[in-house]
């Protein structure tokens, strides 16, 4: 869990449950050393069961310090600007990438606004649901930006992305374009091991595997 910002208020209530427990030297000789040989496994149930669901699988995998909203940024034409003058620059492009379908962003930018933006990913090796994935980034109290966050990171922080990895910017689900099989799809930058671009779209209903990240916007 190295590089995870854990909730203050589960710090403050883990250390809050653990100081109410007893100390060996108030226990008899035998019973003593067994709590005090267990300490070690109930510290780490105890972790596993205080944190968001999904919150122990994800580690920092980059951090890409602030990105500033342009001041030329239109929320409701930026997908399109952002085509016109990048398309050119990603070997794929989703079609399905506008601002009609991406039109209910839960967060809508505006000029100026600064985000400190960091990637964040799966350090178990399995699957993570969307569910999951959520659930981590409100434990991190991140700003949900969907398509438009992944346009801006993109456009400013490309160089700083590793190459062979998948960058998800999520939203809620009922925010996400609903395709016409009704699947919602997840908005995500693709830098391929040989260098190559790709603006796509994942399923919010299938699981995700450990080669993609989460991108992390918080003020």
């Amino acid at each position: 869990m190295s590089g995870t910002a854990f909730p203050g208020w589960y710090v403050e209530f883990q250390a809050g449950v653990l100081r109410q427990l007893p100390r060996p030297d108030e226990l008899g000789q035998e019973v003593g050393e067994k709590w005090t040989n267990g300490q070690g496994a109930l510290k780490k149930a105890l972790a596993t069961a205080l944190l968001p669901k999904g919150s122990e699988k994800f580690g920092l995998f980059k951090d890409l310090g602030i990105t500033t909203v342009p001041d030329d940024y239109v929320h409701s034409t930026r997908l399109a600007s952002f085509e016109k003058e990048n398309r050119k620059k990603f070997y794929y492009w989703n079609d399905a990438t506008t601002d009609k379908n991406f039109a209910k962003a839960t967060t809508k930018l505006v000029p100026g606004r600064k985000l400190h933006v960091k990637v964040f990913k799966q350090i178990v090796s399995g699957t993570t649901t969307s569910e999951e994935c959520l659930a981590f980034l409100k434990s991190q109290n991140a700003v949900l930006t969907g398509a438009q966050g992944a346009s801006l990171v993109f456009e400013q922080k490309r160089e700083d992305l590793p190459k062979g990895y998948w960058y998800l910017s999520f939203d809620e689900k009922e925010a996400l374009w609903k395709d016409a099989v009704g699947y919602h799809r997840v908005p995500y930058v693709d830098r391929y091991s040989d260098g190559d671009w790709y603006f796509d779209l994942g399923y919010f209903e299938y699981v995700w595997r450990d080669h993609y990240c989460l991108l992390c916007f918080c003020d």
